[in-house]
């Protein structure tokens, strides 16, 4: 079938914001999905973007136009009423839930997350090497929202689930994965001993909001801590298992694979998956390239770790990393949220180089190189932050 009619099909399946132009670039129209005009897509189908990292800045919470989006195909369109999910596998008593039944049964809660694409920062390592077939994500595949649903614990305790060391909770989706191989829906897994922990949800809000459809809803996996690809949307299958997922997602995909290695020969299992975030640290403004008026000058940023550990501090450089200055940081909002922190310089004319690196509670840093971190499928680059601008008089 021609390019054009099938992106048309697809536009009919998917609702409005598609046309016939070609997948993967880098528009901006008009408020597709809802989200903000300067949203920058890096593919239209599916739907995968991200804000500008200066709308970032500043803002504990990411509204739900800003927040950006990550899917791996056409993701489906199921009213709260036809939505339910089945938990099996090893449990005593394998139930499925409604929707109402899931809102009304279990006691809902709230927690503060930061959401993070495995590959947010990959454009650093495009630099280095190329990296076939991968999106060129910035700094905005990152965004931090109030989540509330259920404890996938409550839901697991009320299926009678086992408890045994190295236990799996796997996911499944119903949106189907071109990319994967073969084609197959979206899946992932984490441990049991996450999946029971209280931060764990089966969320139907955001923002207090219903969860959009574009983020999953009506109902997702949070799995704060955790890289993105984890928390799956419009989850519909939970199974207990003794080992992880053996989806393309799992075995094959969110891995850090030797460098060496061809990601289109990999075995299944090869390399290390992803999981925890690793310390990592950003710079939202200015953003790189900027040209800025000399003068005081508010720099911004985040700062986040996974496995809920805090940050200790995070230092900023203007001399290439020979000397640093300490940045303010905010109060942690949630131990599983990003904290956003600033240092306000005076600008002088000419090129500015600014360099950023956190600390984590227990005193370990940041790599200083991209070069030093890169892999075929460029995941996982949590190397100093840097931004290049230029300082008018």
């Amino acid at each position: 079938m021609p390019a054009a009619k099938t992106l048309s099909r697809l536009s009919a399946i998917m609702g409005t914001g598609y046309t016939s132009s070609p997948t993967r670039h880098c528009e901006r129209p008009k408020m597709m999905w809802g989200k903000r005009p300067d949203f920058i897509v890096r593919e239209q189908v599916p739907f995968n973007a991200e804000p500008p990292g200066e709308v970032l800045a500043g803002r504990a919470l990411t509204a739900l136009d800003t927040f950006y989006c990550r899917n791996h195909g056409t993701f489906p369109d199921i009213p709260p009423q036809q939505w339910s999910a089945t938990v099996g596998g090893m449990v005593d008593r394998p139930i499925t839930l409604t929707y109402e039944q899931l809102t009304n049964r279990f006691s809902a809660h709230s927690v503060v997350a930061t959401l993070v694409c495995a590959g947010n920062r990959r454009a650093e390592m495009l630099k280095v090497r190329p990296i076939p077939g991968k999106d060129p994500w910035a700094h905005g595949a990152i965004s931090t929202a109030e989540w509330r649903g259920a404890r996938l614990a409550d839901v697991l305790d009320a299926a009678g689930v086992r408890q045994q060391d190295g236990l799996q909770v796997a996911f499944n989706a119903p949106d189907m994965a071109p990319e994967a191989s073969p084609i197959q829906a979206y899946g992932s897994s984490i441990p049991l001993s996450k999946a029971m922990s209280e931060e764990v949800l089966l969320a139907w809000q955001m923002n207090s909001e219903p969860l959009p459809r574009i983020h999953g809803g009506p109902v997702r996996v949070v799995v704060p801590g955790y890289i993105g690809a984890r928390s799956v949307k419009w989850v519909n299958h939970i199974t207990v298992q003794p080992g992880p997922s053996d989806n393309y997602f799992q075995a094959l995909d969110y891995r850090i694979l030797p460098p060496e290695t061809d990601p289109d020969t990999a075995a299944p299992g090869e390399g290390i998956s992803l999981s925890s975030l690793p310390l990592n640290c950003d710079i939202l403004y200015p953003g790189d390239g900027a040209e800025i008026p000399a003068g005081p000058l508010t720099i911004q940023g985040w700062a986040l770790v996974g496995d809920g550990r805090g940050i200790g501090r995070v230092d900023v450089s203007f001399d290439g990393g020979h000397t640093w200055r300490q940045a303010d940081l905010q109060p942690a909002t949630s131990r599983w949220a990003w904290r956003l922190w600033s240092l306000t310089v005076e600008a002088l004319p000419g090129p500015m180089i600014v360099k950023a690196r956190a600390w984590d509670d227990t005193g370990v840093t940041q790599p200083e190189s991209a070069a030093a971190l890169w892999n075929p499928r460029g995941y996982g680059n949590n190397s100093w932050a840097h931004v290049d601008v230029n300082v008018g008089k």
